[in-house]
């Protein structure tokens, strides 16, 4: 377990991993240390001195205030490896090393916890969960020793993705009837779909921001994401597209991209032209993009929990459905705590933080469009 302080090191090793995660990239680890997070890197090295797994943790520390100005920083943090560990899942001498050596970090840091959350995928097909089981080289399943599913699952635990090496055709003709045709539909309908830049970015979050309060889901500050997008658009990491219709901005994603993986992270749209579909000529324009662009597969980054009407993005999931890609279950996020009295204390506590830091967040955002 070796700690890596090299930009370019660190990504040209971790892009060569199994289940390479735009979350573990460098840029990542330096947008979030801007938050509160402070980025640690370490890779696990095979007698021969090649890299077989990298982790990328973000640490938090607890600080008390003791004035208006003033506080005091607690000798206790929170532990958190985004999409990661990258490592071969089914090498159980090496899976069981790295876990190992999470555990003791998480020791060594007085963390209350370590949260890890690879974007590994569960070998079922059907709806039932599993996560309390791992594959393994035999074919088996095995449970991680002194970790347990999170109560907290931080990023969406499925997701949908298609695959994109193959060719264009191939790929329009695995779409359902409806989705084909309403992208046609958007190009008869006078759509045009164009590239955004840095100069975009306060239009892109007046449509995010509406797009938020209209379908009810908490967003942060104009300034985290416009660090958020503008730092990955610099690094060459992330790319805008603006569906605009007689030169009026109507709807815009931003792609992300790391390896050969494209992450459509970031969805906005306003209510204008909404029949003329412009999101589904979107979500083509950018697929092809990221072919151009050497990705062979474009993740829809994020599916229901339980693929019934009732839940809650449910009317997502048909959208991205439409488009022919497959669901990709996955572990979750897992929890080693190292003092269970405080992670039992801290999980207590912490919904009723979040809850009321996203009715801020509600009032905020619906300020910020008057």
């Amino acid at each position: 377990m070796h700690p890596i302080t090299a930009r370019a090191t660190w990504n040209l090793i971790t892009a060569a991993l199994p289940h390479a995660h735009i979350l573990q990239a460098w840029e990542w680890g330096e947008f979030k240390s801007r938050y509160g997070w402070t980025p640690r890197r370490y890779v696990w090295h095979d007698p021969h001195g090649q890299p077989v797994a990298a982790a990328q943790i973000l640490r938090r520390s607890f600080q008390l205030p003791t004035s208006r100005s003033k506080s005091v920083q607690l000798p206790i943090s929170i532990l958190y490896s985004p999409k990661g560990p990258l490592l071969d899942w089914e090498n159980d001498s090496l899976r069981a090393c790295v876990l190992a050596d999470l555990q003791t970090l998480a020791r060594r840091e007085r963390a209350i916890f370590i949260k890890i959350d690879p974007d590994l995928q569960l070998p079922i097909t059907n709806n039932q969960s599993l996560n309390l089981q791992l594959p393994t080289s035999r074919s088996q399943s095995v449970q991680l020793p002194n970790w347990h599913p999170s109560s907290n699952q931080i990023q969406f635990r499925n997701t949908v993705r298609l695959d994109l090496a193959r060719s264009e055709d191939d790929i329009l003709a695995a779409m359902k009837q409806k989705t084909r045709y309403n992208i046609r539909l958007a190009e008869r309908k006078g759509v045009h779909i164009r590239p955004g830049s840095r100069t975009d970015l306060d239009l892109l979050y007046r449509m995010y921001a509406e797009t938020s309060v209209r379908d009810g889901f908490v967003i942060r500050s104009a300034d985290y994401y416009r660090d958020a997008w503008g730092s990955f658009l610099q690094a060459d990491l992330a790319q805008p597209f603006i569906a605009e219709v007689e030169a009026e901005p109507v709807s815009a994603l931003i792609l992300f991209r790391f390896a050969k993986t494209a992450w459509y992270m970031y969805g906005m749209s306003r209510e204008t032209h909404r029949d003329k579909m412009p999101n589904h000529l979107l979500q083509w324009e950018a697929m092809r993009w990221a072919k151009a662009r050497g990705c062979d597969t474009y993740d829809f980054w994020g599916a229901p929990d339980e693929f019934v009407e009732t839940d809650p993005m449910w009317g997502v999931w048909k959208f991205k459905e439409g488009f022919g890609g497959q669901v990709a279950k996955h572990i979750g996020a897992w929890d080693f705590a190292p003092s269970p009295t405080l992670y039992w204390l801290y999980a207590g506590v912490m919904p009723r933080v979040l809850d009321l830091m996203r009715r801020r967040g509600r009032h905020r955002t619906r300020a910020a469009l008057d």
